[in-house]
């Protein structure tokens, strides 16, 4: 049986969840807040810090504001049925995020790369930037990640080896890559950061297997070992930094580390790392013709 899709449903699902994603962030986000807030010294400018962005978040939630002025980069990772037309979903989409816009759960932040104009509605080159997979389930699955441009400055790329770090290419040449590029954000980033970690793949698939890390619950385990036991290391090893929220120094640097690997050539061995900011705004939303329902 082919999968309908009604674009009107779809268009307000999509806006709803633009809506969900800018204004709502994700429990277990808020959960690991409340932990690093409890962890830091009573006064401290870190803990007071952690206080402040956990009340923004409950005034984001309660007035259906934005919880940053920056609504970022909009990120999608959907996956559809067979036979689905993709430029149906992405023409919905599109048309969804003006209206999200107008709206003003968006701040216009699109411009065009050559003539610096900005397009007022965030549609543009690759904007929203859509990746599209095919699965076998009769429903489409939508994540949407909200990306701001701080956290994307200071996220970064190695190419192992790495003389200067004395890194191999190796888990602990992939280590130190991810201790010098937090190391080298400090607060840029707006820490407490949750970083998503691609390894290998050529560039471009590394960065979107990085991105994709950040849709993780933070309380979950890696199902690869050894991935898990990185996961781990490195989430202990950055809180002992001292870089504290937006750099004011304590123990919550980053609320999570979320690894992912894909094959690479023999030749190439890349470390994508997608820092995303203490605002980790992402929802998800099923559609079938049966019901609408976010995560």
């Amino acid at each position: 049986m082919k999968f309908e899709i009604d674009e009107k449903k779809l268009h307000n699902a999509v806006v709803e969840l633009i809506r969900r994603a800018s204004t709502q962030l994700p429990a277990d986000v808020i959960s690991a807040m409340e932990k690093g807030r409890d962890s830091e010294e009573p006064g401290s400018p870190a803990q007071s810090v952690l206080k402040l962005m956990l009340e923004n978040a409950q005034m984001a939630r309660e007035d259906e504001t934005p919880i940053c002025q920056d609504t970022g980069t909009n990120i999608y990772y959907v996956t559809v049925p067979v036979g689905v037309s993709l430029r149906k979903v992405e023409k919905v989409i599109v048309e969804a995020t003006k209206t999200a816009t107008e709206k003003a759960y968006l701040r216009p932040n699109m411009v065009d790369s050559i003539t610096g104009r900005n397009t007022g509605d965030n549609s543009g080159v690759m904007s929203p930037l859509i990746h599209f997979e095919e699965w076998d389930e009769p429903k489409i699955n939508m994540q949407l990640a909200l990306k701001g441009g701080g956290s994307e400055n200071v996220s970064a790329q190695y190419k192992l080896p790495d003389n200067k770090l004395k890194a191999g290419r190796n888990l602990d040449g992939v280590y130190k890559c991810v201790i010098d590029a937090v190391n080298k954000a400090q607060g840029l980033g707006c820490a407490p950061g949750i970083i998503g970690l691609g390894i290998g793949g050529d560039r471009a698939i590394g960065m979107l297997i990085a991105k994709k890390q950040i849709f993780r619950n933070i309380d979950d385990t890696n199902p690869d070992s050894e991935m898990a036991k990185l996961e781990e290391k490195l989430y202990k090893d950055l809180n002992i930094l001292g870089i504290g929220p937006m750099g004011f120094g304590g123990n919550t640097t980053v609320l999570g580390v979320k690894v992912g690997a894909a094959h690479r050539l023999p030749a190439s061995f890349f470390v994508s790392i997608a820092y995303m900011c203490w605002a980790d705004r992402h929802a998800t939303l099923n559609y079938s013709s049966e019901e609408v329902s976010y995560d």
